[in-house]
Order: C-alpha cells, then sequence, then structure tokens
C-alpha cells in the first residue's frame, strides 16, 4: 500500500528543512562555528526554527502516514496534513522575522501544529476503535 498524501506533505516539509538548514550554514560560515551558538540572536532564531522542525514534523508525518494506511479519509489525512505543513512553515517564518522573540506567525504555526498532531491522534485512535472496539 502507499501513502501519497503522507508522502507528498513529506517532500514539502524535506524542502523546508533544506531550506531552513541552509540558514543554518550561513550563519556556521559566517561564524565559523561547527557546533552551538554565538550571542548573534538571527544565528540561534535560525538554529531553533531548523531544530523545531526536526522535533514536530516527524512525529506529525508518522502520524499522517498510519492514518492513511490504515484507510482514514484522505480528505481527513489532507485537511490535517496541510495544517501540519502550515503551521511548520508559519512557525519557521514566524521564528526567524521575530529573531527568536514573540511573532504572530510564530505562535499560529505552533498552534496549527498543535492542533494536526491532535486531529491525527484522535484520527488514529477512531480508526483503532472502529476496527477492533466498535
Amino acid at each position: 500500500m502507499i501513502v501519497p498524501v503522507t508522502g507528498v506533505f513529506a517532500a514539502v516539509l524535506g524542502l523546508l528543512l533544506l531550506v531552513l538548514s541552509g540558514q543554518v550554514v550561513k550563519y556556521r560560515l559566517k561564524y565559523r562555528k561547527g557546533l552551538g551558538v554565538n550571542d548573534d540572536q538571527d544565528f540561534e532564531a535560525a538554529v531553533r526554527a531548523h531544530a523545531n522542525l526536526v522535533e514536530y514534523a516527524p512525529l506529525g508525518l508518522l502520524m499522517l502516514g498510519f492514518a492513511e494506511l490504515n484507510g482514514v479519509s484522505g480528505a481527513l489525512i489532507y485537511w490535517t496534513g496541510m495544517a501540519l505543513v502550515v503551521g511548520r512553515i508559519l512557525h519557521a517564518f514566524g521564528m526567524i522575522n521575530g529573531r527568536g522573540g514573540p511573532h504572530k506567525a510564530r505562535m499560529i504555526g505552533i498552534l496549527l501544529t498543535w492542533l494536526s498532531i491532535l486531529v491525527a491522534a484522535l484520527l488514529l485512535l477512531w480508526n483503532v476503535w472502529q476496527v477492533y472496539g466498535g
């Protein structure tokens, strides 16, 4: 079985990861710093935007993929995946442009990310309950 909907979201998030990685590498080369960060807020924000994507995206994608494999409606997978991807893009944008401080896009991004993970969890639990408990 294939997971084409989740596959598209994984591809988009992979591209975002490369963009954010490029931001980190730019500062690592600028400051000749292979590990950690220095006093530059923009450098630290770039590292955290990249790390935050790596912290949240894999679990969200795994949950979407499991739900898609388990036969959850493609429309539900699509909208949950869109929330995850838009949330991750907004969070990264807000983190970098807000220089690590409060930023509307960052806040909306994390809320969309959390909502997508919550919805994916509920879809998975509902799906298992329908198959085995109902």
